[in-house]
C-alpha cells in the first residue's frame, strides 16, 4: 500500500487459472523410404504418404486438417575401411501434421475406437503406411481457448480484489476507483508430448491408449486502486 496527497493507493497482484479437457490432438506422422535411386525412393515415399492420407480420410479426418510439414531427399553413405565415403542409396521422406478434432467423449476421456477415437485413427494410419511410418509424438490443446482465458481472468481478478479488501479493511479504509490494470496471460499449458511406439511387424498395430489429461491457462493481473 502506498500513500499520496489524495488519500493513497493500493496495488495488488492477483493470479488465477482455468482448466479444461483437451478436445484437439495434433499428431506428427512421417514416412521415410530407402532405395538405390532418388527416383525410386521418392516415388515410394509418395505412395506410402498417399496410403496414410487415405486411411486418415477414411476415418473422417478433413483435408484442411492434414498438412505437409516436411519433404526431404538425402544420400545415404558409409565409411569404408580405406577411410572413404561410399554411396549406398538414397532416403526420401515426408512429414504430415494431422489435427484430430472432438477427441474427448462426454465423460472427458478420449473417445474409444468404436466411437472413431484418436487412438484407432492413428493405428489405422500406421497400418496403412507400414514399416516406413514414423510417429513423432502428439500435442493436446483446446479449441475454445477464449473461454479458458475468461475464466482465468475472472479468477485472477477475484484474487486481487480479495487481497486488496483484506488489507484496506485492516487499515480501516475502503477501496476507491480502479486506476490501472495490467494483465499477463499464459497458456494454455501444453500437455506433455507422448511418443508412440507400434509393432510394425504386425499386420495391423493395436491402438495405443491415449490419455487426454487437462490443459490449463493462467492469468496474472496487477491492479491499482485509489483509496476511499
Amino acid at each position: 500500500m502506498t500513500s499520496d496527497n489524495v488519500g493513497g493507493t493500493i496495488t495488488m497482484i492477483g493470479s488465477g487459472s482455468a482448466g479444461a479437457t483437451p478436445d484437439i490432438m495434433r499428431v506428427s506422422i512421417s514416412v521415410e523410404t530407402r532405395a538405390d535411386t532418388v527416383a525410386v525412393a521418392y516415388a515410394r515415399a509418395g505412395e506410402r504418404a498417399d496410403a496414410v492420407i487415405a486411411a486418415l480420410r477414411g476415418d473422417g479426418v478433413q483435408g484442411r486438417d492434414i498438412s505437409t510439414s516436411g519433404l526431404s531427399v538425402r544420400a545415404e553413405t558409409v565409411w569404408t575401411d580405406g577411410n572413404r565415403e561410399k554411396l549406398v542409396g538414397y532416403t526420401a521422406g515426408t512429414s504430415l501434421t494431422v489435427t484430430l478434432r472432438d477427441v474427448a467423449g462426454p465423460d472427458g476421456e478420449a473417445k474409444a475406437g468404436n466411437d472413431g477415437g484418436p487412438a484407432a485413427t492413428i493405428a489405422h494410419a500406421v497400418a496403412a503406411g507400414g514399416d516406413d511410418v514414423r510417429l513423432g509424438g502428439l500435442t493436446l490443446t483446446v479449441a475454445d481457448e477464449e473461454s479458458l482465458m475468461i475464466r482465468a481472468r475472472d479468477a485472477a481478478w477475484d484474487h486481487a480484489v480479495s487481497k486488496a479488501e483484506q488489507y484496506v479493511s485492516r487499515a480501516g479504509r475502503k477501496l476507491g476507483p480502479v486506476l490501472e490494470i495490467t494483465e499477463n496471460i499464459s497458456g494454455p499449458t501444453p500437455a506433455p508430448r507422448i511418443a508412440f511406439a507400434a509393432d510394425m511387424k504386425a499386420a495391423a498395430p493395436r491402438a495405443v491408449p491415449v490419455e487426454l489429461g487437462e490443459s490449463e491457462m493462467t492469468a496474472s493481473i496487477r491492479v491499482t486502486w485509489q483509496l476511499g
